[in-house]
């Protein structure tokens, strides 16, 4: 779900809008490294507690440039996942507490900028329990840590917990604490592709055909 541009703009004494795209603090080049953080930062402490509020977990926050503009992406996930009356809920909602914060502090980000929110797609990564316990089924590959070395496991996800995950592989079902595991990557199967197609790509593409995004700033 895409929010172009902001709801409220701030203005100058004659009303109108006034420029906020021009160069402040070198970001029209590129905003220094400093500035980009502090910026996401601040952007998480105003959306984190909406998408929670909402029942839901804020997985990702960045921010990158299109052309002049800034977009800022929210990926949001919840256990049954999320469907798209969902994310277009949590889109209005994050936009107006921006507008809200932004009246009262000032901008948040520096010049125009577009938000997307999304439900995460299929190449995510499976880096905390949650994301384990969410793909329950799926198969996945990951790289395993042990005494001998890493070895890279491709298996079926039978069960998760907040301590650790069990896989069904070709030797059989193995536990593993997350510990020992690097990010899991869920592998696409041809069987399962209208499912994928349904329920994991979420919104991702809906982005500007004629603005290509470039300087991602993450």
């Amino acid at each position: 779900m895409t929010q172009r541009g902001r709801a409220t703009r701030p203005t100058g004494p004659s009303g109108r809008p006034r420029r906020s795209d021009g160069p402040r603090g070198g970001d029209r080049g590129g905003a220094p490294r400093g500035d980009l953080n502090a910026r996401r930062a601040r952007l998480r402490e105003v959306i984190e507690p909406v998408v929670t509020a909402a029942g839901y977990d804020l997985e990702d926050l960045s921010v990158s440039r299109a052309g002049r503009r800034h977009v800022v992406r929210v990926i949001v996930d919840a256990d049954g996942g999320i469907n798209l009356d969902a994310v277009a809920d949590v889109s209005r909602a994050v936009s107006a507490a921006l507008d809200a914060a932004e009246e009262t502090g000032g901008d948040i980000v520096a010049g125009e900028y577009q938000l997307e929110v999304s439900s995460p797609g299929v190449d995510r990564p499976l880096t905390l329990p949650r994301h384990w316990r969410r793909n329950a089924g799926r198969l996945v590959k990951v790289t395993v840590h042990g005494p001998e070395g890493d070895r890279q496991v491709t298996g079926r996800i039978a069960a998760a917990d907040d301590e650790r995950v069990a896989l069904e592989t070709d030797a059989g079902r193995a536990e593993h604490p997350y510990a020992e595991l690097g990010p899991g990557r869920v592998q696409v199967e041809f069987t399962r592709l209208d499912e994928v197609a349904d329920e994991d790509f979420g919104d991702d593409t809906d982005i500007d055909d004629d603005e290509d995004l470039e300087d991602e700033e993450r």
